[in-house]
């Protein structure tokens, strides 16, 4: 049976703890990325979301971002390598100690927002964010946009790279995600959502597929998504155990996913 990982961003609002939405997203899942600290995240939502994920027995990764909690690090910015590196490792760290205390360790590093976005198309960036978690740990998986130069720059550090694709939301031609600023970037039909992320997986184009947390609606989407995946016959599995391609598959674009 074919294997895919179903991630989730998770941490950011302390609402979708208190209200049961992370809860209810986690029997879907296989990983979840939390934040720590940068965008969104505290000493609390980070425990709390460690222990549903261990619950539930989804892996845990980091979900750094730039140090901007105004705007949700959804804002480019423009800083020298080493401070990116800096406020990632500073991030990962603040999450590590937090999952030690919880008795589990981190699988992955995902970057958020405006970090992904510029690592997946600035290879600079991309280096600063790989230079930030290699000061913590090279064993773990980097995820990055499936198709990009991003990708390259993370596995010529020596990490092993896992390409995503997005469920819920959309693609330019491109192949690059529809900027949150225009109408239609999100996909909220739960139909279509697994209609999509069905065919990132049988495309191959991506090991690993994300669901939002703050997307309306997301524990029914991502239990749609991960039901429709079974039944196309992917097993949905941590990114330990998907089987990870060379980077001439990772490289295929996704442009024409709707």
């Amino acid at each position: 049976m074919r294997r895919i990982d179903l991630n989730c961003d998770m941490g950011e609002i302390p609402e979708l703890i208190a209200n049961g939405t992370q809860e209810a997203l986690m029997p879907s899942l296989s990983s979840v990325n939390i934040a720590c600290g940068g965008h969104a995240g505290d000493e609390h939502t980070m425990k709390s979301t460690i222990e549903q994920a261990l619950r539930h027995n989804v892996s845990v990764g980091a979900h750094p971002s730039y140090p901007d909690r105004a705007n949700f690090g959804r804002l480019e910015f423009n800083l020298p390598p080493e401070i990116v590196a800096e406020t990632v490792l500073e991030q990962i760290l603040r999450l590590a100690e937090i999952a030690t205390q919880c008795g589990t360790k981190l699988t992955h590093v995902k970057p958020h927002g405006a970090l992904y976005n510029q690592a997946a198309r600035d290879k600079d960036i991309a280096k600063a964010v790989a230079s930030g978690v290699a000061h913590w740990s090279r064993d773990v998986v980097l995820f990055g946009l499936a198709g990009s130069p991003g990708l390259e720059s993370y596995r010529a550090r020596g990490f092993t790279v896992v390409a995503e694709a997005f469920a819920d939301r959309r693609y330019e031609s491109d192949g690059t995600l529809r900027s949150r600023k225009r109408e239609n970037a999100l996909i909220l039909d739960p139909a279509e959502v697994a209609r999509q992320a069905v065919d990132i997986a049988a495309r191959g184009v991506a090991q690993t597929i994300c669901i939002h947390s703050d997307t309306p609606d997301a524990p029914e989407l991502a239990a749609a998504v991960a039901k429709a995946l079974r039944e196309a016959g992917f097993e949905v599995s941590p990114v330990s155990r998907v089987e990870i391609p060379g980077i001439e598959k990772q490289s295929s674009r996704i442009s024409k996913t709707r």
